[in-house]
């Protein structure tokens, strides 16, 4: 088996529901879409949503490493030997645009699962058929966050996560007032997203104790681990790092200094599958528990994100809803979501073909 083409376009989206969280506004996304085809017919899709802050590349970047780099390393060779493939990708650049990179390795993997006529997340692992997601409430004003916060309920969702990291004082109260909304048996997340220092994470937690915060996602800079694992050696809640996480070597770092009690990976901050299998071995060997977060992607790659979490026992959590407020994405229907819980579709690969 050989890939014959690679095709790569961009895809963009408003968001029905514009969001604000600690460092930006969002109302409109690009994701990019790409096509692998083999000689035989066989057809992978990979999906690409890069973050100029997070994943430091740009829609124009992406398409153009994929039109150009991506297709010139990996027409004509065998898409079955995916490690080998990525790692000669890494070594021509891409090792440092892990959007680029996650798309090469979803679509592979999407690829080899239709060879195989498995659904991918059994092919990864297969340890659980179906796992709880988060919905994320962006900054907004107290009211509007309480009454998003119950119309979500609403909607079947029972776990909540709510942005924050602005003003301490107002996050203390828009906690506080949506577990009054929303009663004990919804769990809530909060995610300062790098917005307080260590003492303003310390008092957030004390203030928001009757709350029963499930935990906390990177209150903190993500360069300052030392304050990060100061803070999670003080405070009662599970500590999260999302933006300390990008690499391998990161995980190992928070692992090895016992920095945090989970981490967040994204396929798209670290580089796809691939890399994601070895950060949860890294975070099953440290006793680390994980969760699967994503970006403003597309159900492809929240197919994708969601295979990963399905297949592997270090995961327990999932925060996969970048695509839930997406207009016009292309592969709507990539994931089953009922009453908060995501399935996949079980068919052979990521199971679905957004192009046809």
């Amino acid at each position: 088996m050989r890939i014959a083409t690679l095709e790569a376009w961009p895809v963009e989206m408003g968001l029905s529901e514009p969001y604000t969280i600690a460092y930006e506004s969002v109302s409109r996304v690009t994701n990019v879409f790409m096509r692998i085809e083999t000689r035989s017919g066989l057809v992978g899709y990979g999906c690409a949503a890069p973050d100029k802050r997070i994943t430091r590349e740009t829609p124009d970047g992406v398409l153009r490493t994929l039109r150009e780099t991506a297709a010139s390393l990996l027409i004509g060779s065998d898409p079955l030997r995916p490690a080998m493939l990525l790692r000669r990708l890494q070594a021509n650049g891409l090792d440092i645009q892990p959007a680029a990179l996650a798309s090469v390795d979803i679509a592979l993997r999407d690829l080899i699962g239709k060879a195989a006529g498995l659904p991918l997340w059994k092919m990864l692992g297969g340890f659980r058929d179906r796992i709880r997601t988060s919905v994320t409430i962006g900054i907004l004003p107290l009211q509007e966050t309480v009454d998003r916060a119950r119309a979500l309920v609403g909607q079947g969702f029972h776990c909540l996560k709510l942005k924050g990291g602005l003003d301490p004082e107002a996050d203390v109260e828009r906690v506080m007032e949506v577990r009054r909304a929303v009663g004990r048996g919804i769990e809530l997340r909060f995610d300062a997203n790098q917005g307080f220092d260590l003492d303003e994470s310390v008092r957030f937690v004390q203030r928001t104790k009757s709350a029963r915060l499930e935990l906390l996602e990177q209150p903190t800079p993500k360069g300052a681990l030392d304050i990060l694992g100061r803070l999670t050696s003080q405070v009662p809640i599970p500590v999260m790092a999302d933006e300390s996480l990008s690499t391998l070597r990161d995980a190992f770092r928070l692992a090895r200094r016992d920095l945090v009690d989970m981490v967040n990976v994204k396929l798209m901050k670290v580089g796809g599958i691939s890399e994601a299998l070895k950060i949860e071995a890294i975070a099953q060997a440290a006793r680390l528990e994980v969760m699967v977060g994503c970006l403003d992607e597309a159900a492809l790659g929240i197919a994708a994100g969601l295979a990963f979490a399905l297949a592997r026992p270090a995961v327990q959590y999932a925060d996969l809803d970048g695509h839930l407020d997406l207009v016009g994405d292309p592969s709507h229907g990539a994931v089953i979501l009922r009453n908060g819980i995501l399935y996949p579709n079980n068919r052979p690969g990521l199971g679905f073909d957004p192009i046809t």
